[in-house]
Parts: C-alpha cells; structure tokens; sequence
C-alpha cells in the first residue's frame, strides 16, 4: 500500500495526504509554494491546508506571509491513535448493552474481516482451541496461537508440515490452503474458505448442533492421522 493511501486511514484526504508528505519532504511552505510543488489549485491547496491543521498534522508559522509546518508523523499518528482510544472507551462505556443471541450463523466476508473474527476467538479463549488450517495461512495468526499458548490454553492444530508451534499438539496432514475449521472452548465455531482480497467467505455460529458436528469431525480425523501414523502411512 503506497504512503498516500495509509496516510488515508488517518483521515486525511488524498490532497491532504499529498501535501502532507510534501511538506514533510520540503519543511515549511507557504500556501503558494505548496501548490507550485504538488500541481493542485491554490484554492484546493488553502483548503487543504487547512483541513491539515484541522486535523493535527500541520501548524500555521504566522509572519508576512504565512508559512505550514508539518506535525512529525509518529506525534501525528500517535495523537490519532489516543484520541480514537478515548473515542473508544467512550463508545464501550456508553453504548446500549446487545443482547446476546447464541442461536443461529453468521456469515463473514473478506479476508481482513474473516483474520479479525479468528483473532478475536483466540484472544477470548478460556481453554482450548483446535484449528485446521495450512500452514502458510497459520502463519499469519501465529502470534495469537503463541498467545494462547502461553496463556495454558491446549491448542491442537491440524496442519501440514513443517509448521511448528512450541507448545501446542500438532498433527501433520496435507490441507487445502484456503480452508479453515476452528472451535474455541466448545462453545463457538469458524469455518470456510480465507482467499486474498474480499473473496473469503465463512460461517460463525455459537450453535450448540454445528459445534458438536465439526468436534465430531475433527476428532475422527486426529484419530485417522494417529492411526496412519501408527501404521506407517503418510498422507
């Protein structure tokens, strides 16, 4: 993702972004000299100037003719995280309680929303987790796994080698890369397909028949890996 576009999730527009980074590039410039680097109108360049220092990412140097100076990106970036940390805090504290509704499945679309749902199950386990998934995608909520780990919780992975976790109990099979399975304490399910992009699509649900067929699943199939293994047979 290109400089502009994070800068974006800042809440800074494409032209603030641009002339954000120009000042940075430059230091300090006038509303003139701004528009003569970046291309954009003078009035668009006043505008967003001022949209910058709105915003916290840039102070005004008074004189004969006004100057912008830019905020330093990590005091910028570092502003915008506490203040939407407050906003959070406020939120939880002052929105309506949901009621919770156990009945029923949720179907989650898109990788980035599919990797939040995964993360948040791992971070609200209490005991176990058992997962089947391949190794490649493993590794990228390894940290979570290693988390749980660490927090006592008995994590069973069905992957393929040679993903590695200390740990956890491990059983190496061959698994389509994009297909998930995961129960967390017996008590909620994911499953699906995770592909790059908005693509991924998988169900959740809290529904007591779902989870006990997907434990009923999953145990049959650590017990064939066990007994191919015993019997010196390779998947």
């Amino acid at each position: 993702m290109e400089i502009i576009e994070l800068l974006m999730n800042f809440n800074l527009t494409k032209q603030d972004a641009t002339i954000y980074v120009t000042l940075i590039a430059e230091g300090d410039l006038t509303g003139y000299e701004v528009a003569k680097l970046t291309g954009i109108s003078r009035s668009n360049t006043y505008i967003a100037l001022a949209g910058l220092v709105e915003k916290g990412a840039a102070h005004v140097i008074e004189g004969n003719a006004a100057r912008y100076t830019p905020v330093p990106i990590a005091e910028f970036c570092d502003n915008k995280i506490r203040n939407l940390q407050e906003i959070k805090l406020s939120l939880i504290r002052n929105m309506p309680k949901r009621k919770e509704v156990n009945e029923g499945y949720i179907t989650i679309k898109g990788k980035k929303n599919v990797v939040n749902r995964i993360t948040k199950m791992l971070i609200e386990a209490e005991k176990r987790v058992y997962i089947s998934l391949s190794g490649e995608t493993l590794d990228s909520i390894k940290p979570q796994l290693n988390q749980a780990v660490s927090r006592g919780l008995k994590v069973v992975i069905l992957t393929n080698p040679p993903f590695e976790l200390s740990g956890a109990t491990i059983h190496y099979v061959e698994k389509a890369q994009d297909q998930i399975r995961l129960i967390v304490d017996s008590a909620n399910v994911l499953t699906g397909d995770i592909f790059d992009g908005d693509s991924s699509t998988c169900l959740y649900s809290k529904k007591q028949n779902l989870i006990d067929l997907f434990k009923e699943s999953l145990t049959n199939e650590i017990r064939l890996i066990e007994l191919m293994k015993k019997n010196g047979v390779t998947k």
